[in-house]
């Protein structure tokens, strides 16, 4: 059976006090049940942060990007192996901010879910359509190019990655898929999961997920957790969606 997994995107935010009172309300509250696993992915400056005050505790962390290069020339970029040094298990790639604000192909997405598996460290590999591309009805043919370029990179690497579905039309906007429309895409990630050889990766939803609509999203059968963004931010929010 998949174990749960929910995993806080904190985007650019944080501030050291503030991060200081969160980690340590998750730190002191979160008790894992069986088969639940709770992570954070935090901005690069806040690793050493999380580090120090998740070291001891059940909860993981990691990053939010990661560059498919090994260390050299490359200003502003941050390579796997510096990742490790941090104590990242997890590290998104190709977030649709990612995508769209800087340009990330699906190339560019594999190969840096790549260059993180290279090192011991789990991606996160976003994939997801847009409101045009949903109105068009060109859901699937997005997500399956998107994650075709994975499965085409990764090949037998394919088992060690997570995977989330986040309709960029639901993320920061409030409108969150319903269930049965999350369940449907997972649906069919999962089936091509399946015929790759790794049907047993899990599957996060991602977008707009709440306290409110976290337990119904989570009872559909390939929905395997969640990527929470905003609702991350505050410790009861996120403990509440994390034992849902």
């Amino acid at each position: 059976m998949r174990e749960r997994l929910v995993v806080g995107n904190w985007k650019m935010n944080g501030a050291l006090a503030s991060n200081a009172r969160l980690l340590d309300r998750l730190a002191s509250e979160w008790r894992p049940s069986e088969g639940r696993s709770l992570a954070v992915c935090v901005p690069f400056p806040y690793l050493g942060q999380a580090q120090a005050a998740l070291a001891s505790t059940p909860i993981a962390w990691g990053a939010q990007d990661v560059s498919a290069n090994a260390p050299g020339a490359y200003t502003g970029d941050v390579a796997a192996g510096m990742l490790v040094e941090f104590g990242c298990r997890y590290v998104l790639v190709g977030h649709s901010e990612r995508r769209q604000f800087h340009g990330e192909s699906d190339a560019d997405v594999a190969a840096k879910a790549k260059a993180a598996l290279g090192v011991g460290i789990v991606p996160i590999v976003c994939v997801g359509e847009t409101l045009a591309e949903r109105d068009a009805g060109t859901t699937e043919a997005v997500v399956m190019r998107q994650l075709r370029s994975v499965i085409d990179a990764l090949g037998p690497e394919l088992k060690e990655i997570d995977l989330a579905y986040e309709p960029i039309w639901a993320i920061g906007t409030g409108r969150t898929a319903t269930p049965s429309q999350a369940q449907d895409v997972h649906a069919l990630l999962r089936a091509a999961l399946a015929k790759a050889g790794a049907p047993d990766v899990r599957i996060l939803y991602g977008g707009s997920v709440k306290a409110a609509n976290a337990a119904a999203l989570f009872a559909m059968p390939d929905v395997d957790g969640g990527l929470v963004g905003g609702a991350s931010l505050d410790a009861t929010e996120f403990l509440t969606i994390a034992r849902g």
